[in-house]
Protein backbone atom coordinates (compact mmCIF):
# COMPACT_ATOMS: atom_id res chain seq x y z
CA UNK A 1 0.00 0.00 0.00
CA UNK A 2 1.55 3.80 -1.02
CA UNK A 3 1.66 6.16 1.37
CA UNK A 4 -0.68 8.27 -0.60
CA UNK A 5 -2.98 5.68 -0.06
CA UNK A 6 -2.15 5.42 3.82
CA UNK A 7 -2.89 8.84 4.20
CA UNK A 8 -5.95 9.02 2.13
CA UNK A 9 -7.37 5.68 4.09
CA UNK A 10 -6.65 7.75 7.59
CA UNK A 11 -8.06 11.16 6.27
CA UNK A 12 -11.30 9.01 5.39
CA UNK A 13 -11.64 7.25 8.87
CA UNK A 14 -11.34 10.14 10.65
CA UNK A 15 -14.35 12.16 9.02
CA UNK A 16 -16.17 9.00 9.84
CA UNK A 17 -16.27 10.25 14.05
CA UNK A 18 -18.24 7.27 15.59
CA UNK A 19 -18.57 5.13 12.70
CA UNK A 20 -14.89 3.48 13.77
CA UNK A 21 -16.42 1.72 16.53
CA UNK A 22 -18.77 0.03 13.48
CA UNK A 23 -18.03 -2.85 11.35
CA UNK A 24 -16.57 -1.89 8.49
CA UNK A 25 -18.67 -3.41 4.87
CA UNK A 26 -17.42 -3.75 1.27
CA UNK A 27 -20.03 -3.83 -1.40
CA UNK A 28 -19.44 -4.11 -4.89
CA UNK A 29 -22.92 -2.76 -5.37
CA UNK A 30 -23.34 1.00 -4.06
CA UNK A 31 -25.28 0.59 -0.85
CA UNK A 32 -27.40 3.46 -1.13
CA UNK A 33 -28.96 1.46 -3.60
CA UNK A 34 -29.69 -1.37 -1.30
CA UNK A 35 -32.92 -0.99 0.76
CA UNK A 36 -33.16 -2.19 4.47
CA UNK A 37 -29.57 -2.29 4.95
CA UNK A 38 -29.15 -1.84 8.75
CA UNK A 39 -27.56 1.23 9.99
CA UNK A 40 -25.23 -0.32 12.82
CA UNK A 41 -22.73 -0.99 10.11
CA UNK A 42 -20.55 1.16 8.24
CA UNK A 43 -20.26 0.30 4.17
CA UNK A 44 -17.77 1.45 1.50
CA UNK A 45 -18.67 0.87 -2.81
CA UNK A 46 -15.72 -0.96 -4.13
CA UNK A 47 -16.34 -3.12 -7.96
CA UNK A 48 -12.68 -4.22 -8.16
CA UNK A 49 -11.36 -0.53 -9.02
CA UNK A 50 -7.63 0.49 -8.75
CA UNK A 51 -8.32 2.32 -5.82
CA UNK A 52 -9.37 0.93 -2.55
CA UNK A 53 -12.13 2.86 -0.97
CA UNK A 54 -11.09 2.93 3.14
CA UNK A 55 -8.19 0.86 4.40
CA UNK A 56 -8.95 -2.81 3.74
CA UNK A 57 -7.37 -3.75 7.19
CA UNK A 58 -10.98 -2.70 8.64
CA UNK A 59 -12.98 -4.40 6.58
CA UNK A 60 -15.01 -6.97 8.49
CA UNK A 61 -17.55 -7.57 5.70
CA UNK A 62 -16.41 -7.79 1.94
CA UNK A 63 -18.75 -9.36 -0.65
CA UNK A 64 -16.75 -10.04 -3.66
CA UNK A 65 -17.13 -8.03 -6.65
CA UNK A 66 -18.98 -9.77 -9.40
CA UNK A 67 -17.90 -11.06 -12.28
CA UNK A 68 -14.53 -10.49 -12.24
CA UNK A 69 -10.94 -12.27 -12.38
CA UNK A 70 -9.92 -13.90 -9.45
CA UNK A 71 -6.88 -11.95 -9.16
CA UNK A 72 -8.86 -8.83 -8.87
CA UNK A 73 -11.65 -10.14 -6.35
CA UNK A 74 -8.68 -11.52 -4.32
CA UNK A 75 -6.29 -8.54 -4.47
CA UNK A 76 -7.31 -7.04 -1.05
CA UNK A 77 -8.27 -9.59 0.97
CA UNK A 78 -4.07 -10.03 2.51
CA UNK A 79 -4.72 -6.29 3.75
CA UNK A 80 -8.04 -7.18 5.16
CA UNK A 81 -6.53 -8.58 8.92
CA UNK A 82 -10.05 -8.00 10.62
CA UNK A 83 -11.77 -9.78 8.35
CA UNK A 84 -14.95 -11.76 9.16
CA UNK A 85 -17.36 -12.75 6.06
CA UNK A 86 -16.26 -13.32 2.60
CA UNK A 87 -19.79 -13.15 0.68
CA UNK A 88 -19.84 -14.25 -3.23
CA UNK A 89 -22.13 -13.38 -5.64
CA UNK A 90 -22.46 -16.33 -7.37
CA UNK A 91 -22.68 -20.30 -6.64
CA UNK A 92 -19.68 -21.33 -7.41
CA UNK A 93 -16.32 -20.31 -5.25
CA UNK A 94 -13.50 -22.16 -6.34
CA UNK A 95 -12.07 -18.20 -7.98
CA UNK A 96 -12.20 -17.28 -3.96
CA UNK A 97 -11.70 -20.45 -2.01
CA UNK A 98 -7.95 -21.08 -2.68
CA UNK A 99 -6.87 -17.28 -1.45
CA UNK A 100 -8.84 -18.11 1.81
CA UNK A 101 -5.73 -20.20 2.76
CA UNK A 102 -3.91 -17.37 3.76
CA UNK A 103 -6.33 -15.49 6.15
CA UNK A 104 -6.87 -15.87 10.20
CA UNK A 105 -8.81 -18.90 11.48
CA UNK A 106 -12.71 -18.43 11.84
CA UNK A 107 -13.40 -16.28 8.69
CA UNK A 108 -16.45 -17.63 7.34
CA UNK A 109 -16.76 -18.00 3.66
CA UNK A 110 -20.57 -17.94 1.95
CA UNK A 111 -21.73 -18.49 -1.74
CA UNK A 112 -24.64 -16.82 -3.33
CA UNK A 113 -26.86 -20.08 -3.38
CA UNK A 114 -30.80 -18.66 -4.76
CA UNK A 115 -29.52 -16.00 -6.17
CA UNK A 116 -28.91 -17.68 -9.99
CA UNK A 117 -31.33 -20.04 -9.83
CA UNK A 118 -33.94 -18.77 -12.25
CA UNK A 119 -31.35 -17.44 -14.95
CA UNK A 120 -29.05 -20.41 -14.46
CA UNK A 121 -32.27 -22.50 -15.22
CA UNK A 122 -33.64 -20.35 -17.57
CA UNK A 123 -30.25 -20.74 -19.67
CA UNK A 124 -30.04 -24.20 -19.75
CA UNK A 125 -33.63 -24.92 -21.12
CA UNK A 126 -32.61 -22.35 -23.64
CA UNK A 127 -29.41 -24.68 -24.67
CA UNK A 128 -31.53 -27.77 -24.52
CA UNK A 129 -34.27 -26.32 -26.81
CA UNK A 130 -31.86 -24.36 -29.09
CA UNK A 131 -29.66 -27.71 -29.62
CA UNK A 132 -32.54 -30.01 -30.11
CA UNK A 133 -34.27 -27.87 -32.37
CA UNK A 134 -31.63 -27.00 -34.33
CA UNK A 135 -31.81 -23.10 -33.70
CA UNK A 136 -28.44 -22.45 -34.12
CA UNK A 137 -28.63 -23.72 -38.22
CA UNK A 138 -31.72 -21.99 -38.34
CA UNK A 139 -30.00 -18.74 -37.54
CA UNK A 140 -27.23 -19.68 -39.81
CA UNK A 141 -29.71 -19.98 -42.83
CA UNK A 142 -31.71 -16.85 -42.05
CA UNK A 143 -27.98 -15.12 -42.65
CA UNK A 144 -27.65 -17.22 -45.66
CA UNK A 145 -31.31 -16.42 -46.63
CA UNK A 146 -31.75 -20.17 -46.94
CA UNK A 147 -35.33 -22.10 -46.12
CA UNK A 148 -33.71 -24.98 -43.62
CA UNK A 149 -36.74 -26.90 -42.65
CA UNK A 150 -36.96 -30.29 -41.96
CA UNK A 151 -37.94 -32.48 -38.30
CA UNK A 152 -36.21 -32.00 -35.47
CA UNK A 153 -35.72 -33.77 -32.23
CA UNK A 154 -38.49 -32.49 -29.47
CA UNK A 155 -37.96 -32.05 -26.10
CA UNK A 156 -41.08 -34.06 -25.17
CA UNK A 157 -40.92 -37.89 -24.68
CA UNK A 158 -37.08 -37.32 -23.51
CA UNK A 159 -35.03 -38.74 -20.80
CA UNK A 160 -33.12 -36.17 -19.18
CA UNK A 161 -30.65 -36.47 -16.43
CA UNK A 162 -29.37 -33.53 -13.92
CA UNK A 163 -26.06 -34.18 -12.39
CA UNK A 164 -26.08 -32.08 -9.28
CA UNK A 165 -28.90 -31.70 -7.74
CA UNK A 166 -28.74 -28.79 -5.63
CA UNK A 167 -31.08 -25.26 -5.81
CA UNK A 168 -30.42 -25.06 -9.71
CA UNK A 169 -30.64 -28.43 -10.39
CA UNK A 170 -34.54 -28.49 -8.97
CA UNK A 171 -35.16 -24.86 -10.80
CA UNK A 172 -34.24 -26.81 -14.02
CA UNK A 173 -36.86 -29.86 -13.14
CA UNK A 174 -39.06 -27.17 -12.48
CA UNK A 175 -38.90 -25.68 -15.89
CA UNK A 176 -38.70 -28.97 -17.86
CA UNK A 177 -42.48 -29.93 -16.42
CA UNK A 178 -44.72 -28.47 -18.86
CA UNK A 179 -42.22 -30.11 -21.63
CA UNK A 180 -43.05 -33.88 -21.49
CA UNK A 181 -40.43 -35.57 -20.66
CA UNK A 182 -40.70 -38.86 -20.22
CA UNK A 183 -38.49 -38.90 -17.20
CA UNK A 184 -36.41 -36.76 -15.19
CA UNK A 185 -33.04 -38.70 -12.94
CA UNK A 186 -31.30 -36.27 -10.49
CA UNK A 187 -27.88 -37.18 -9.42
CA UNK A 188 -26.16 -35.79 -6.29
CA UNK A 189 -23.27 -36.09 -4.06
CA UNK A 190 -25.39 -38.01 -1.36
CA UNK A 191 -28.97 -39.47 -2.13
CA UNK A 192 -31.89 -38.23 -0.95
CA UNK A 193 -35.36 -38.54 -1.14
CA UNK A 194 -37.67 -35.29 -3.05
CA UNK A 195 -41.11 -34.37 -3.90
CA UNK A 196 -40.49 -35.24 -7.31
CA UNK A 197 -38.83 -38.47 -6.51
CA UNK A 198 -35.37 -40.17 -5.52
CA UNK A 199 -31.75 -38.49 -5.87
CA UNK A 200 -29.83 -40.68 -6.95
CA UNK A 201 -26.05 -40.73 -5.37
CA UNK A 202 -23.04 -40.00 -8.10
CA UNK A 203 -21.74 -43.58 -7.73
CA UNK A 204 -25.03 -44.63 -9.77
CA UNK A 205 -24.24 -42.60 -12.64
CA UNK A 206 -22.39 -45.48 -14.73
CA UNK A 207 -25.91 -46.90 -14.64
CA UNK A 208 -28.09 -43.75 -15.54
CA UNK A 209 -26.27 -42.24 -18.23
CA UNK A 210 -26.79 -45.09 -20.83
CA UNK A 211 -30.76 -44.12 -20.28
CA UNK A 212 -30.38 -40.34 -20.69
CA UNK A 213 -31.13 -38.69 -24.14
CA UNK A 214 -30.09 -34.88 -22.15
CA UNK A 215 -27.44 -34.59 -19.47
CA UNK A 216 -27.33 -31.54 -17.77
CA UNK A 217 -23.97 -30.77 -15.66
CA UNK A 218 -25.25 -27.93 -13.10
CA UNK A 219 -22.08 -29.67 -10.13
CA UNK A 220 -19.89 -26.90 -8.44
CA UNK A 221 -16.49 -27.22 -9.37
CA UNK A 222 -14.28 -29.05 -6.91
CA UNK A 223 -11.36 -31.73 -7.20
CA UNK A 224 -13.98 -34.59 -7.22
CA UNK A 225 -15.96 -33.20 -9.94
CA UNK A 226 -12.84 -31.63 -12.18
CA UNK A 227 -12.95 -34.06 -15.29
CA UNK A 228 -16.33 -35.54 -14.23
CA UNK A 229 -17.76 -35.77 -17.70
CA UNK A 230 -14.36 -37.85 -18.79
CA UNK A 231 -13.90 -39.96 -21.48
CA UNK A 232 -15.57 -42.94 -19.37
CA UNK A 233 -18.39 -40.90 -18.25
CA UNK A 234 -18.86 -39.20 -22.25
CA UNK A 235 -18.66 -43.19 -23.78
CA UNK A 236 -21.55 -44.16 -21.65
CA UNK A 237 -24.15 -41.93 -23.12
CA UNK A 238 -25.97 -42.88 -25.64
CA UNK A 239 -25.58 -42.61 -29.23
CA UNK A 240 -27.12 -38.52 -30.42
CA UNK A 241 -27.37 -37.40 -26.67
CA UNK A 242 -26.78 -34.16 -25.70
CA UNK A 243 -24.49 -32.67 -22.74
CA UNK A 244 -25.52 -29.41 -21.78
CA UNK A 245 -22.84 -27.78 -19.27
CA UNK A 246 -23.86 -25.18 -17.54
CA UNK A 247 -21.57 -25.63 -14.40
CA UNK A 248 -17.86 -25.00 -14.99
CA UNK A 249 -16.28 -25.57 -17.71
CA UNK A 250 -13.67 -27.58 -15.46
CA UNK A 251 -16.30 -30.34 -15.04
CA UNK A 252 -16.23 -31.65 -18.15
CA UNK A 253 -12.86 -33.27 -20.19
CA UNK A 254 -12.65 -30.95 -23.10
CA UNK A 255 -10.03 -33.45 -25.29
CA UNK A 256 -13.10 -36.34 -24.78
CA UNK A 257 -15.61 -34.29 -25.42
CA UNK A 258 -14.10 -33.18 -28.98
CA UNK A 259 -13.91 -36.72 -29.48
CA UNK A 260 -17.65 -37.55 -28.89
CA UNK A 261 -18.87 -34.67 -30.70
CA UNK A 262 -15.77 -34.42 -33.77
CA UNK A 263 -17.04 -38.19 -33.93
CA UNK A 264 -20.98 -37.18 -34.41
CA UNK A 265 -22.00 -39.30 -31.77
CA UNK A 266 -22.52 -36.67 -29.48
CA UNK A 267 -23.83 -33.48 -29.42
CA UNK A 268 -23.08 -30.67 -26.65
CA UNK A 269 -24.45 -26.89 -25.86
CA UNK A 270 -21.51 -25.04 -23.36
CA UNK A 271 -22.35 -22.09 -21.60
CA UNK A 272 -18.79 -22.91 -19.70
CA UNK A 273 -15.54 -23.88 -21.71
CA UNK A 274 -12.05 -25.25 -20.73
CA UNK A 275 -10.32 -23.13 -21.48
CA UNK A 276 -12.10 -19.80 -20.65
CA UNK A 277 -12.69 -17.51 -22.20
CA UNK A 278 -12.58 -19.80 -25.04
CA UNK A 279 -9.51 -18.76 -27.59
CA UNK A 280 -9.74 -17.71 -31.02
CA UNK A 281 -8.91 -20.71 -33.43
CA UNK A 282 -10.01 -23.22 -30.59
CA UNK A 283 -11.69 -26.62 -31.59
CA UNK A 284 -14.48 -26.28 -30.09
CA UNK A 285 -15.52 -23.04 -31.73
CA UNK A 286 -16.43 -25.08 -35.38
CA UNK A 287 -16.68 -28.77 -33.60
CA UNK A 288 -19.97 -30.00 -35.29
CA UNK A 289 -23.16 -29.94 -33.33
CA UNK A 290 -21.92 -27.41 -30.07
CA UNK A 291 -23.32 -24.84 -29.03
CA UNK A 292 -21.68 -22.32 -27.34
CA UNK A 293 -22.82 -19.29 -25.08
CA UNK A 294 -19.88 -17.12 -23.32
CA UNK A 295 -20.44 -18.14 -19.17
CA UNK A 296 -23.92 -16.21 -19.34
CA UNK A 297 -25.96 -18.57 -17.05
CA UNK A 298 -25.95 -15.80 -14.21
CA UNK A 299 -26.01 -12.03 -15.49
CA UNK A 300 -29.39 -11.39 -16.50
CA UNK A 301 -31.64 -8.81 -15.37
CA UNK A 302 -32.92 -11.02 -12.22
CA UNK A 303 -29.59 -10.96 -10.99
CA UNK A 304 -29.64 -7.38 -9.09
CA UNK A 305 -33.04 -7.49 -7.36
CA UNK A 306 -31.87 -11.24 -5.98
CA UNK A 307 -28.44 -10.20 -5.27
CA UNK A 308 -29.54 -7.17 -3.27
CA UNK A 309 -32.05 -9.49 -1.40
CA UNK A 310 -29.48 -11.60 -0.49
CA UNK A 311 -27.12 -8.89 0.70
CA UNK A 312 -29.67 -7.05 2.69
CA UNK A 313 -30.45 -10.40 4.55
CA UNK A 314 -26.86 -11.22 5.28
CA UNK A 315 -26.04 -8.05 6.60
CA UNK A 316 -28.85 -7.69 8.86
CA UNK A 317 -28.07 -11.23 10.33
CA UNK A 318 -24.50 -10.36 10.35
CA UNK A 319 -25.25 -7.00 12.21
CA UNK A 320 -27.75 -9.19 14.99
CA UNK A 321 -24.48 -11.25 15.54
CA UNK A 322 -27.06 -14.46 13.63
CA UNK A 323 -25.68 -17.38 11.99
CA UNK A 324 -25.30 -16.08 8.46
CA UNK A 325 -27.53 -18.34 5.43
CA UNK A 326 -25.20 -20.71 2.83
CA UNK A 327 -22.02 -20.49 4.66
CA UNK A 328 -19.89 -23.31 2.98
CA UNK A 329 -16.07 -22.69 4.24
CA UNK A 330 -14.56 -21.50 7.30
CA UNK A 331 -10.88 -20.88 7.47
CA UNK A 332 -8.31 -22.73 10.02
Amino acid sequence: MSAEHSDTFRQHDATQGSSEARDLVWLPIPPEEIDGLPDTLEYAHWDGGPDFPTDPARCAFYCVPYMKPPQVCTRPLPAMTNLRVVQTLTAGIDHIKPALADLAPGVRLCNARGVHDASTAELALTLILASLRGIPDFVRGQDAEEWRSGFRPALADKSVLIVGYGAIGSAIEDRLVPFECERVARVARSPRTTERGPVHPIDELPRLLPEADVVVLVTPLTEATRGLAGAEFLSRMKDGALLVNVSRGGVVDTKALLTEVESGRLRAALDVTDPEPLPAGHPLWHAPGVLISPHVGGPTSAFLPRAKRLLRDQLNRFARGESLAHLVATTG
